[in-house]
């Protein structure tokens, strides 16, 4: 059901609104408030997917209304129901926020196709929200550990900045998962993250992968290509393993940052870029400098803020609850039932050097779940875990 409320003080339009909805679709459940003060009070204790309110009305008009529900329930699309003299408040309404609004008398296909696109907005936004839920859920940190700790920490003061951060740490030791993070609850979490792992791309593409190219640019150039710079446009983008990143690229990058405007291969005109930069890396960018293989210039613009990832042997308490999550969510991937781990078993876990980190644990816990027994005992460990 979907569930509308109309608020308007003639009773006249309340009640033919509510006729031509009810009658269009029988999934509409229909409410009404006379006022903007009651209709405020309703939206506040119930949940609503689509909210009809007049403009001019007695106690609180539908300005305010609108006002007040987008800092309460902003998800809620609101349609403005606007008389004749009301078309510049009307308008006015849509830069506050407002979805639509419709004119009195309402024309019934307007209304209705304003009524069903309003909804089809609201079931698209609850369905986001459930995906960045799970999306959430798939780069969730995991553990308690002092070291943990402070990364969550860091990532809450420095998220909603626009500050640069480098994340530094061993491979496997989910460099990435601080990335996600940072991006999620940032300001820019509604536009693209952007990953792009330098060490993956060949030296000679690294520059158009992440500037795009003109066509003729070189051989394979057969059409014009945005970069990923500008895909990330408004977001985030993730430069992984940036040590392994060639000189004239790491030339590019710099002047990006510091002019936010990058230009593709083979091109003369400069396109300007809104871009927040996070990069990680598995190497000492301080050696790399001084052998000449690191520009000083763009570590310095990239380590505005350092995060630090400690490998699993410096956190090895956090590792029984790194093994529930792994066995939840390979039950979930593979519709298996959840198998325990019997004390002695994650004990024994906790005592191996895991120079993998959190890859290679997650890799034996599948090990074990596919070849031990119903429980994963000690022995399962030592059989199927083993160095």
């Amino acid at each position: 059901m979907s569930r509308i409320l109309i608020i308007e003080d003639e009773a006249a339009i309340r009640r033919v609104l509510t006729k031509i909805l009810s009658e269009e679709n029988d999934s509409y459940q229909v409410e009404d408030a006379e006022d903007g003060i009651s209709g405020l009070e309703k939206i506040k204790n119930n949940d609503y997917d689509l909210v009809l309110c007049d403009i001019k009305m007695p106690k609180m008009d539908g300005v305010e209304v609108l006002e007040e529900v987008k800092k309460i329930k902003p998800e809620i699309p609101m349609v403005m129901i606007s008389g004749h003299g009301d078309m510049e408040t009307a308008i006015h309404t849509m830069r506050l926020g407002a979805f639509d609004y419709i004119s009195k008398p309402p024309d019934l296909n307007r209304l209705l196709n304003t009524v069903r696109n309003a909804l089809d907005r609201k079931k698209l936004v609850v369905e986001n929200k459930i995906l960045k839920k799970k999306v959430s859920k798939n780069y969730e940190m995991i553990g308690d550990s002092e070291a943990i700790s402070h990364i969550k920490i860091m990532i809450d003061k420095v998220a909603e900045t626009e500050a640069r951060v480098l994340i530094t740490g061993p491979n496997g030791t989910g460099k990435e998962l601080v990335a996600h993070q940072l991006h999620e609850k940032s300001g820019r979490s509604n536009f693209p993250l952007i990953e792009v792992n330098c060490a993956a791309i060949p030296s000679e593409l690294i520059e158009s992968e992440l500037f795009g190219h003109v066509k003729g640019a070189f051989t394979s150039a057969v059409k014009d290509r945005a970069g990923k710079f500008e895909a990330a446009d408004k977001g985030t983008i993730f430069l992984d393993e940036i040590g392994d990143m060639s000189l004239s690229a790491q030339a590019k990058v710099l002047r990006a940052l510091q002019e936010s405007m990058i230009t593709r291969v083979g091109a003369e005109k400069d396109i300007k870029v809104d871009v927040r930069v996070v990069a990680a890396t598995n190497k000492d960018l301080k050696i790399e400098i001084a052998e000449g293989r690191f520009r000083e210039d763009l570590y310095h613009r990239l380590a505005v803020i350092l995060i630090k990832v400690p490998s699993l042997n410096d956190r090895r308490e956090d590792i029984p609850a790194l093994i529930t999550h792994f066995v939840e969510k390979i039950a979930s991937e593979q519709g298996n039932a959840v198998k325990l781990f019997s004390p002695q078993a994650i004990q024994l876990l906790q005592e191996y050097d895991w120079t993998g980190n959190i890859r290679e644990l997650r890799n034996v816990v599948e090990r074990l779940i596919i070849l031990g027994g119903s429980e994963i005992s000690e022995t399962d460990v030592k059989m199927f875990a083993s160095k």
